[in-house]
């Protein structure tokens, strides 16, 4: 079929994007064919295989020169991209799609709401976050990968996971990354944060039925993949250029590899979302009383 997150630390941003989101950040090996190429603040991951590249993410669309001097100071070509993966379609993870197709050639593959968002450069109507998260350069044509689906460049597979919640698109993808004979599971969680426009509720099911039962269920599924490396749209999710740093001082174990990461990952967004719950039912009117 053809058809941001805001994170943390941009809860409160919208219109007004942290420094760190367009602050350059020196390329790096994560493990085996796993590079990091995006900027402080947003992540942008590239897979390598002798048939060709796997890029996950293009934040921002000031962002695309740097991801592509990044890719190149690696010493990969541009055009050696096949595909481009999406987490989901805000601003920040998806300015830069459409340039960097165009530039690369590669085509680009999304969950099918994911696919939807992407064409309608993240104005999407059911997205919690409509009006206020990121707009971007729509993508002319986006390939569609079902949930538990596989998209592969040669040797290397990657699997879509839907996790749901932080927009109706989210997905997180998962692959195996070998070096000097060791594998690690590698996990690209999407976001988790509970965040929304003024107005939208979670909670207001005759709006968009279902919505927390499968934002629960995508914590869940994020708890339960096997996980030994875990990265996230915004690296300060998981401190993940924190740990990288203490890697590379020489600390060990080494502290990017932790198989309870997504674990703990799912916690922090379970506890979130059920504060965030929690708030909406407190706000609710109650009887005799108008909504607001």
């Amino acid at each position: 079929m053809v058809f941001a997150c805001l994170g943390a630390v941009a809860v409160a941003a919208a219109h007004a994007e942290p420094a760190a989101w367009s602050q350059p950040q020196k390329p790096f090996r994560i493990h085996g064919n796993t590079y990091y190429v995006g900027t402080r603040g947003l992540s942008a991951i590239l897979i390598a295989s002798p048939q060709g590249l796997v890029l996950i993410d293009g934040p921002l669309a000031r962002n695309t020169a740097q991801i592509e001097a990044s890719i190149k100071a690696l010493g990969f070509r541009l055009t050696d991209i096949r595909v481009i993966l999406n987490t989901h379609a805000h601003g920040d993870h998806a300015g830069a799609v459409a340039a960097l197709a165009r530039d690369s050639g590669a085509r680009v593959q999304a969950s099918v709401a994911g696919a939807k968002a992407l064409m309608l450069g993240g104005n999407d109507p059911d997205d919690p976050q409509f009006g206020d998260a990121p707009t971007f350069a729509p993508v002319a044509s986006v390939m569609t990968v079902p949930d538990g689906g596989s998209v592969r460049v040669g040797d290397t597979v990657l699997t879509a996971h839907y996790t749901p919640g932080h927009t109706p698109g989210s997905t997180t993808w998962t692959w195996q990354s070998c070096e000097a004979g060791r594998c690690l599971s590698m996990v690209y969680a999407d976001s988790l944060s509970a965040v929304s426009a003024d107005g939208y509720r979670f909670t207001d099911d005759a709006a968009h039925p279902r919505r927390v039962e499968e934002f629960r269920h995508s914590i869940d599924a994020i708890a339960a993949l096997p996980c030994d490396l875990l990265i996230t749209p915004h690296p300060d999710q998981s401190a993940f250029l924190e740990k990288v740093a203490r890697r590379d001082a020489g600390v060990a174990p080494d502290p990017v590899v932790d198989a309870g990461a997504c674990r703990a990952y799912a916690a922090a967004g379970r506890a979130a979302l059920e504060a965030r719950l929690a708030r909406e039912r407190a706000a609710a009117p109650g009887p005799g009383q108008a909504g607001h």
